[in-house]
């Protein structure tokens, strides 16, 4: 017996057996069925399109991985990259200014890059807000998002041309956003808005260069420290207006209505 021979018998012998052999799948004429994950899912959101607030959300829900985009005045706005010092820093200076204020004021909220439903055209996601929770002008609603027009809202801006100094200035002054910030980090100037019979009023700094609430009283903010990088003296400000008599009973009034 031949060693090829004894190997075949042992079953060893690689690529010897014959193709016409093998069992046959029957054929179907149809590729394998893929199930399509993507069949269902809305058209992704593209700037500059016109929408409902509807679809507006469902598509936005659909896309997960993206991180802004907002709907004002039936057009859809979506984020650009954003850059450490013209809009990362300066937003979190916001947010640590606000954030202090909400810490020493209960019963009210602050909020970061929160969708607000405005009206049937306008659904924006400010960088930052601050709500009265009980008997405000908004509610969180079902979905989690804020229903109706939050007291203050903060935009940060890279220079005058950009669209919070115009399309969503006009949208928040229709809904009654009582009082708009916008910090056009690039100029270097900070613009602090009081509606006053249903128009924007500029809220003008006093002596010191301070501006303070109309609507949250304490909340003052020293202006030239916060565009000159000075977070500790912007917060040292602060805590001078979280001390006053004026804070006190605001406070006692919000404690109430809980």
């Amino acid at each position: 017996m031949t060693v090829e021979t004894a190997a075949k018998e042992k079953g060893q012998v690689e690529h010897s057996e014959n193709p016409d052999s093998r069992p046959k799948e029957p054929h179907t004429g149809q590729p394998p069925y893929i199930m399509d994950e993507t069949k269902n899912l809305p058209p992704p959101l593209k700037h500059g399109e016109k929408l409902t607030r509807d679809e507006f959300e469902r598509r936005y829900e659909a896309m997960p991985y993206l991180k802004k985009a907002e709907l004002i005045g039936g057009i859809v706005y979506m984020g650009s990259p954003v850059r450490a010092d013209i809009h990362g820093k300066p937003h979190g200076y916001i947010m640590a200014w606000i954030g202090v204020y909400c810490a020493g004021t209960p019963g009210v909220d602050f909020l970061d890059n929160t969708t607000v439903h405005l009206d049937l055209d306008n659904e924006a996601q400010p960088d930052a807000l601050l709500r009265i929770n009980e008997g405000g002008t908004s509610l969180l609603n079902d979905k989690g998002y804020i229903e109706g027009a939050p007291e203050l809202i903060v935009e940060i801006a890279g220079t005058s041309a950009d669209y919070d100094l115009h399309e969503k200035l006009e949208a928040y002054r229709r809904n009654g956003v009582m009082e708009y910030i916008v910090w056009q980090t690039q100029e270097g100037r900070l613009d602090w808005f009081h509606l006053v019979s249903e128009e924007y009023v500029p809220l003008p700094s006093d002596a010191d260069g301070l501006i303070e609430s109309y609507v949250f009283p304490g909340l003052r903010l020293a202006v030239k420290a916060l565009t000159g990088g000075d977070l500790a003296a912007v917060l040292s400000e602060l805590q001078k207006g979280l001390e006053t008599a004026e804070h006190t009973e605001f406070v006692n009034q919000l404690l109430k209505k809980k």
